[in-house]
């Protein structure tokens, strides 16, 4: 670690010239090959300030990753400073409240891991090494989001280093404009080192995923957008359009074969969960398999993560979505079943319920009158294929974008996108985005993400 030092930093400083440098600056994202001039690996708030001042004063580009998670790879940079957050993930509970405080290098799984005990649960996404604290800043949805709401909306408090090297404390009641600014707008407005949410009541669920052909996906999606509006928000049900993943426990003769899914977690009676999918699979053809059954709340927020594990290539496009018109259907359907590789996905989540309950302009996150919220991944183990997906990727969302709104779920956003699509995925928030940006980052020390320019 020779090459410069951080007065005040207790953590690990690591450098191009140590052994381990390549394995700490591997992202999720294989097809990310960012090289920093340093990566602080944080061990408590302290290390943070630190690096903070450090990087600001010497004019170092600077990201923050927490789980590393973030498809463009938003969480490190060339030739600038990493604050890597990984090893600060510790979660405490308190079961009286049913509130968690969160280190901000915790993943899903961490988090799931301490609340599970209690029979608890806080909303999140829908894998389990996806980082807290890029999930929630960016907005949050998963099963319990129809019922519970956005994760920021189950957002109590944060702690906050700010560009300037001070540390605060944002809630409902202190530095409101800050705490309304980073329940949706991402990393702008300073590292936040710790967390608190609400849990909600979750154990064991009736959950899992349901594969069809891909000959049948009209007629499932096209059901599936009729019923989940009016399903009870206990059901967190979403639709995808993939392939039946090429590996055990699936079945070898369906291996590879693109299909239309339905996964999803009903947090209620599993009788009341088998009763309801039963009254939507009536509706519908004899599926490939179907593997909904009761099974703890951390199996199935975790389902996906043996399929996708860290390093794959990945290309991401997103889009808000109001209406699904059959002819939406058919463009979705179209595109699918292109796909280069057998990893390739589109997912539709929807965006109901306790969602809509909140208005547009409590939080940031502003398409509350969406009706889903659509990612598109291009995936691939093989760096070769990266162009191929990228192609795909961009021309599977030229076609259904004239269907969808102007913006997007930042978490779901790449770094190629138009100018001003961070502007239209916050609609009315972002002018006041902009104006609380400037109070407290007006430099825009916080660039490396979905970036709000700071106004005055």
């Amino acid at each position: 670690m020779g090459e410069f030092a951080i007065q005040g930093f207790r953590g690990r400083l690591i450098c191009p010239s140590d052994k381990d440098y390549d394995e700490a600056r591997a992202l999720y994202n294989g097809m990310i090959d960012k090289r920093p001039k340093a990566i602080a690996r944080c061990t408590d708030a302290a290390d943070v300030i630190a690096a903070v001042n450090y990087a600001r004063g010497n004019k170092l580009l600077l990201a923050i990753r927490g789980g590393g998670h973030n498809g463009p790879g938003l969480g490190s940079c060339d030739g600038g400073l990493v604050i890597d957050l990984s090893q600060m993930r510790s979660v405490r509970v308190d079961p009286a409240s049913r509130t968690v405080r969160v280190d901000p290098g915790c993943t899903s799984a961490d988090l799931d891991h301490a609340t599970h005990a209690f029979g608890l649960a806080v909303p999140l996404g829908i894998v389990g090494s996806t980082g807290v604290a890029g999930l929630t800043l960016g907005g949050g949805t998963g099963y319990l989001t129809r019922k519970h709401g956005l994760t920021v909306d189950n957002l109590l408090e944060v702690d906050v280093v700010l560009a300037d090297g001070s540390f605060v404390t944002a809630s409902k009641d202190k530095h409101v404009d800050l705490f309304w600014a980073v329940r949706g707008g991402g990393g702008n407005f300073g590292v936040v080192t710790s967390f608190l949410f609400q849990a909600h009541p979750a154990k064991m669920v009736f959950a899992g995923p349901i594969f069809w052909d891909a000959k049948d996906a009209k007629q499932v999606m096209a059901t599936y957008r009729d019923f989940i509006p009016n399903a009870p928000e206990e059901l967190g049900l979403f639709v995808g359009l993939k392939s039946v993943p090429p590996i055990d426990p699936f079945p070898k003769e369906h291996w590879s074969k693109r299909a239309c899914a339905l996964i999803g977690a009903f947090n209620g009676p599993v009788a009341e969960g088998q009763k309801l999918m039963a009254s939507l699979l009536e509706k519908l053809p004899a599926p490939l398999f179907n593997w909904m059954g009761e099974m703890p709340w951390t199996a199935i927020n975790s389902l996906f993560d043996p399929f996708f594990p860290k390093g794959l290539q990945w290309y991401w496009k997103g889009d808000f979505v109001k209406a699904l018109p059959d002819e939406a259907i058919d463009v979705h359907i179209a595109n699918a079943l292109n796909a280069p590789t057998p990893f390739c996905l589109m997912h539709l989540y929807p965006i109901d319920g306790a969602v809509r309950r909140v208005p547009k302009d409590a939080t940031p996150w502003s398409a509350r009158d969406a009706s889903f919220s659509m990612v598109i991944a291009a995936i691939s183990p093989d760096p070769k294929d990266a162009d191929t997906l990228k192609t795909w990727g961009r021309a599977y969302w030229s076609a259904i974008h004239p269907f969808n709104l102007e913006g997007a779920y930042v978490n779901f956003m790449d770094v190629d996108e138009a100018e001003n699509r961070v502007e239209l995925s916050y609609g009315e928030n972002y002018a006041r985005l902009a104006l609380i940006k400037a109070k407290y980052d007006p430099n825009n020390l916080l660039r490396v993400n979905q970036n709000i320019k700071p106004k005055a």
